[in-house]
């Protein structure tokens, strides 16, 4: 598996920015802001831990959850021609908020962790099945990001 840690060439136009203005905390993790400035706009629905097939992957393993849940949104983001380094929003809901630093440790194997994407995590009572554990949506641009950072 690939881990995104280094930020795209530089050569690539400015197509977001991500911005942490010096009036708010600092984030860790996330971005409190992304500007996409070109690009058409992608949503991706909710993924769960379900593979290919249907089948329940990680039953009550929040980690291997997770993992499945990147990999669907991974193919979905494939299917039109993007990856992670476009993924400007990622929204998270988990049934036990304390597992965030796990799916963080996952999450950062796909992502661009210099430049994270504006992120929110909820805790839900339950979801869609009582054996999911963490559903994950994304809103991702088609441009090509490189590192500008602002704030």
């Amino acid at each position: 598996m690939r881990r995104m840690t280094a930020p795209p060439p530089p050569d690539l136009p400015a197509s977001a920015k991500f911005i942490n203005p010096q009036t708010m905390h600092q984030p860790s993790g996330y971005s409190h802001v992304v500007e996409v400035t070109e690009g058409r706009p992608i949503y991706i629905a909710g993924q769960v831990a379900l593979d290919p097939t249907g089948a329940l992957v990680g039953s009550g393993d929040i980690r291997a959850q997770t993992r499945q849940v990147f990999q669907n949104l991974q193919a979905a983001l494939q299917a039109v021609g993007v990856g992670f380094e476009q993924v400007v929003k990622l929204n998270y809901y988990l049934v036990d908020a304390t597992q965030l630093p796990v799916v963080r440790e996952v999450r950062d194997e796909f992502i661009n962790t210099h430049q994270p994407p504006a992120s929110t995590a909820v805790e839900v009572r339950r979801l869609v099945r009582d054996d999911l554990l963490i559903e994950v949506d994304a809103v991702a641009s088609s441009g090509s990001f490189r590192l500008l950072r602002q704030g």
